[in-house]
């Protein structure tokens, strides 16, 4: 049996604009996930500069910063066995087209960029996300 595991789901500000949040809440509960903490929240230029500076210097990396700070955000930690692993496969590919039918992706994704959701990658990654917005307090 795996052991629980928390990540950081981020539902984007396109998902937002398009009032698609709620379905997205719905497709984390249905697939087993615990929300342990959310958060809504909109990220200055800094707050964005600093959750992607892993993409500082990339050719993406300015379109990224100004996305993900045109509007609110929801960051969730969530909680179930091998969290990270199933995120990513609800969410699906990072390029809707590519993304398997049925995945968050694939339903509601524009583009490569507008996408709907973020979801972190290792439990390395998830550590620094969740710290990133959260406090151990924060997560109940």
């Amino acid at each position: 049996m795996s052991e629980m595991e928390r990540t950081l789901a981020i539902i984007k500000p396109d998902a937002i604009a398009r009032r698609i949040a709620g379905e997205i809440l719905s497709i984390i509960e249905q697939n087993g996930f615990r929300i342990r903490a959310m958060r809504m929240l909109r990220l200055d230029r800094a707050g964005a500069e600093g959750f992607y500076a892993v993409h500082r210097g990339k050719p993406f990396f300015p379109e990224l910063v100004e996305f993900m700070t045109e509007g609110p955000i929801i960051v969730l930690a969530l909680e179930r066995e091998d969290a990270i692993k199933k995120w990513r496969e609800v969410m699906g590919a990072t390029n809707p087209a590519n993304a398997a039918e049925g995945t968050i992706r694939k339903r509601f994704g524009e583009s490569i960029q507008r996408n709907c959701v973020h979801g972190s990658d290792a439990p390395e990654t998830a550590r620094f996300e969740l710290g990133y917005f959260f406090r151990e307090l924060d997560l109940v």
